[in-house]
């Protein structure tokens, strides 16, 4: 049966259940997520959902999005983050529902598998259309939001396959590592505002996405925990948890910095 990333800790071979963190900080603030109707980003969604936030997320993913709104209480909005225009209307539309955003969580992106000499302009394109230009209009267009509130935090979306050498996923590792310079550029251009900008780089996440393309058996899934030194699957849950703390008054002074949860992997 596949993984949903949802699941416990305790079905991969824990030792123990572990109790985490509850951020008083964090109960009726207004959260935006991109790409949260599914993996990483649905765990994204519950966990500030728990947290007594104020969430809204778009995705291109509606039936996906509005089970998940019904299930957490969270505001959906069917998006193409690709169009710029459309991701702004979706950021108004939720400050107008639910007030002023001052956690924005740059989740959405797609890891496509590619071959360098497969490359196209086209697919170039798209690729960082996807992959890195919304995040930073989504930071741009909650900026005012924040600064209004007095401050804020910005979570964005990197992953340690730019760090490797990803020949298997070139545009992609390139949007992944130009997230880093964008988060530090915005860290030191938002700060006056009191604008926190952090990045996450995720390891090998075994999403449903992930089990369905690329660990299609229970073999591929062993092969690279083996290689990871906390050697247990790796699931969405954990990423949500530090989001959460990056989101949170508890790493009020923490901001241009990137943390990799990958158990070790990288």
């Amino acid at each position: 049966m596949p993984l949903r990333s949802g699941h416990d800790a305790t079905d991969l071979g824990a030792t123990k259940i572990s109790k985490f963190a509850k951020y008083p900080s964090l109960e009726g603030r207004v959260v935006f997520v991109t790409g949260g109707a599914s993996g990483i980003g649905a765990d994204i969604v519950r966990a500030f959902a728990g947290q007594g936030s104020k969430v809204g997320f778009v995705d291109i993913l509606d039936q996906d999005g509005r089970e998940l709104a019904e299930e957490t209480g969270a505001h959906f909005i069917n998006c193409d983050i690709t169009d710029v225009a459309g991701l702004r209307a979706a950021i108004d539309v939720i400050k107008n529902r639910l007030g002023n955003i001052t956690v924005l969580v740059n989740n959405a992106a797609n890891d496509d598998r590619h071959e360098i000499d497969d490359v196209t302009e086209e697919y170039w394109d798209a690729s960082l259309d996807l992959n890195l230009r919304p995040q930073f209009f989504a930071a741009q267009a909650v900026r005012e939001q924040m600064k209004a509130e007095g401050g804020g935090a910005i979570i964005n979306f990197s992953s340690i396959a730019w760090r490797g050498g990803a020949s298997n996923m070139p545009v992609y590792a390139t949007a992944k590592a130009a997230i880093i310079g964008l988060t530090r550029a915005l860290g030191r251009g938002f700060g006056t505002d009191n604008i926190r900008v952090n990045a996450i780089e995720p390891g090998a996440v075994i999403t449903d996405r992930q089990r369905r393309l690329w660990f299609k058996d229970q073999a591929s899934i062993d092969g690279v925990v083996s290689r990871q030194t906390i050697q247990q699957v790796l699931l969405g849950d954990e990423i949500a948890r530090t989001v959460l703390f990056l989101a949170s008054d508890d790493s009020r002074m923490i901001t241009k910095q990137s943390i990799t949860v990958d158990a070790g992997l990288r």
